[in-house]
């Protein structure tokens, strides 16, 4: 890529630059902070110095064995999700579109309550790896997006019709993931009830390794495949005369986006809102830049998950409630803003 073409993507003027390093400095302080709490405070310094290799051993086993994976994966899952949003904001032209909206999260839920029904045994142990589980999460986002494709018919580049289809098929993949619970064992449903809510406590490091063994390939391609973002925003005709085959790259952002959800939720759960609220506060911040845009869309996503596990443990405590239950609080009502905004716009 040449100097001038990297320079027109990231597009970062004055403001926007700005904006981009004081979001990475909140992510990182947020960070530190987030590893930083728990029943005995460990201060930012103490836990860079760890990080880097230093401190003392009750300090490394604290910091890199208890607290560490947890943060890690809400800030992993979060800016997954993010980015997620960010593409399908984009492709569909609609500040709406989420993957929580257009069903892809309870898709993904749907599909890990599913595993661990089926490959849970009485123990409360997976009689399979666990590293199946984002292939479960990923079937299930998939044929979730799938299934709002094929509602859509022809009309499927219209996007009302998408977002409408999929809050429909989100609030199926719920009704079937309280079914499956229901019926199931009741150590199935404690287990499911982690995802569906969207926690973060449990997860250890095993689960980080998968998640950036999903996520870091299937973001690179994503990244890759963004390059022709700005040019989707023409109409099929426009796109078609400079070789841009709209409906066909419109799903393979649409996979692609479940891929990337589908990672995050299989270990970090059914988070919603996260994938509505950062790529639109990410325009907000530096615009319409594609390459700002992706950054700051993952970075938001990240202190968002990360800022709202730590705000639980510091409320709550002792309790572990689920993240998801914050990002639920401040999303929905940002989402009937949003919704609203919109409605007045057009009448």
């Amino acid at each position: 890529m040449s100097e001038q073409a990297l320079a027109r993507a990231w597009s970062l003027p004055g403001p926007a630059g700005l904006a981009v390093v004081v979001v990475a400095a909140v992510f990182v302080l947020l960070f530190l902070g987030g590893v930083g709490f728990g029943s005995t405070w460990i201060s930012p310094d103490t836990v860079l110095s760890v990080l880097l290799g230093g401190g003392e051993r009750t300090d490394r086993l604290v910091v890199l064995q208890l607290r560490l994976p947890r943060v890690l994966a809400a800030a992993i899952a979060g800016g997954a999700i993010a980015y997620a949003g960010y593409l399908l904001q984009r492709i569909t032209r609609n500040e709406l579109a989420s993957p929580g909206v257009l069903g892809v999260v309870d898709g993904a839920a749907l599909g890990v309550v599913l595993f661990l029904a089926i490959f849970s045994n009485e123990s409360n142990a997976l009689t399979v790896p666990v590293a199946w589980q984002p292939l479960a999460a990923a079937l299930g986002a998939i044929t979730a997006i799938g299934l709002v494709f094929l509602l859509s018919g022809q009309q499927a580049s219209s996007t009302i019709r998408l977002i409408l289809f999929g809050i429909a098929i989100a609030a199926l993949a719920k009704a079937l993931t309280t079914i499956f619970m229901l019926i199931g064992p009741i150590y199935q449903a404690a287990q499911a009830a982690r995802w569906l809510a969207g926690s973060v406590n449990t997860i250890n490091w095993g689960e980080v390794q998968i998640m950036f063994a999903v996520l870091v390939p299937v973001g690179i391609v994503a990244g890759i495949a963004a390059r022709n973002l700005p040019p989707a925003d023409l109409d099929d005709v426009s796109a078609r005369s400079i070789g841009l085959d709209l409906p066909v790259y419109r799903i393979f952002i649409f996979l692609l986006a479940a891929l990337l959800t589908a990672g995050a939720v299989a270990f970090a759960g059914g988070v919603g809102f996260v994938g509505l609220i950062a790529p639109h506060i990410a325009r907000l911040l530096v615009g319409r830049g594609r390459v700002p845009g992706i950054v700051v869309s993952i970075l938001l996503g990240a202190i968002i998950l990360v800022g709202a596990d730590l705000l639980i443990r510091v409320a709550f405590a002792p309790l572990e409630v689920p993240a998801g239950t914050v990002t639920a609080i401040i999303g929905a009502p940002y989402f009937l803003y949003l919704l609203m905004r919109k409605d007045n716009s057009n009448g």
